[in-house]
């Protein structure tokens, strides 16, 4: 026990920002799906996340052929031939994929200064978010394994390499494809956790400050983007550092133009509808004050009368 405690304590000496992102993620899944869901999902996950690495460095599926280098078995925590943290950034990085899935899939507003976004159970369970995520989770493996391939040369450390080398930067395109089967079967994990707390499943609504707590998931995701690219450039590799920036465009810019699209074209009558709903889960007793004046703003904003409209 002693020893495991050691290797752990290690573990997050020797990778602290896998830890300042596994944070991130128990703040930002406690906000966005509450923290029963949040705790179940990090040992679901790490388990998925390991099975399948596992299954890889001795079967060669499903990312392909690869292996590890153990060299840092005596300073961190490693479990049958895979490092610990590895496995454990599976959580994080999947949840904010998941996270930023739902956000595009879901109408969203700006009102009086809160981010409303029109958040429902069925656009979390549904096969588009399902798809979406898994994608996402592939985009961030894109832009991570290419300099994590490249470990030696900076703090990650040279910790595993491909016997066959890759056409993407040294990466397999196997690679890429068991991403989205692993990110597939990891959002229908967070998917599944929605349908089985059901009873507590239905989507908060904060207000004030606290709504934009709704976008800690995206802004992870972007985060860990931006930290592997920081790093890409860090250690020379211009090309890959360009590429990804590229991509980074390509997912940012459709990103920001659609999020300003929905909130430009969404009717008063379904933020209406949803507040309606919703205003039983909000913090206290000034909820439905703050929903009719919400309701008021974009009913003036957009020429809608509830009145008139049976509301």
């Amino acid at each position: 026990m002693h020893e495991l405690l050691r290797l752990f304590w290690g573990t997050i000496l020797l990778r602290p920002y896998v830890f300042a992102f596994l944070a991130v993620y128990l703040v930002a899944g406690w906000r966005h799906i509450g923290w029963k869901k949040t705790l179940a999902f990090i040992p679901l996950g790490y388990a998925i996340a390991w099975g399948s690495e596992y299954s890889s460095i001795h079967w060669g599926f499903p990312y392909g052929d690869y292996f590890y280098i153990q060299s840092t078995m005596h300073r961190e925590l490693w479990v049958s031939g895979v490092p610990f943290m590895d496995s454990l950034s599976y959580v994080f990085l999947s949840y904010c994929s998941y996270s930023l899935a739902v956000f595009l899939m879901s109408p969203v507003t700006l009102l009086s200064g809160n981010l409303i976004t029109l958040e429902t159970s069925q656009i979390r369970r549904s096969w588009q978010t399902l798809i979406l995520g898994a994608f996402l989770f592939v985009l961030l493996d894109i832009v991570i394994d290419p300099v994590a391939l490249q470990g030696g040369r900076w703090f990650l450390g040279r910790i595993y390499g491909y016997r066959h080398e890759g056409i993407y930067f040294g990466i397999p395109i196997s690679n890429f494809g068991g991403w989205l089967l692993v990110g597939a079967v990891l959002t229908d994990t967070l998917q599944a956790l929605e349908r089985m707390f059901a009873v507590d499943s239905k989507p908060r609504l904060p207000v004030g400050r606290s709504s934009w707590m709704r976008l800690l998931g995206p802004a992870l995701y972007l985060s860990v983007l931006l930290f592997n690219i920081a790093v890409t450039f860090y250690i020379g590799e211009m090309l890959l550092g360009l590429v990804d920036l590229l991509l980074l465009s390509v997912l940012l810019v459709p990103m920001i133009l659609f999020t300003f699209y929905k909130n430009s074209n969404i009717s008063a009558e379904a933020v209406h509808a949803y507040l309606s709903r919703h205003s039983s889960v909000l913090a206290d007793s000034r909820s439905l004050p703050l929903n009719l004046r919400l309701t008021g703003n974009l009913a003036q904003q957009r020429g809608w009368n509830p009145q008139k409209n049976g509301q």
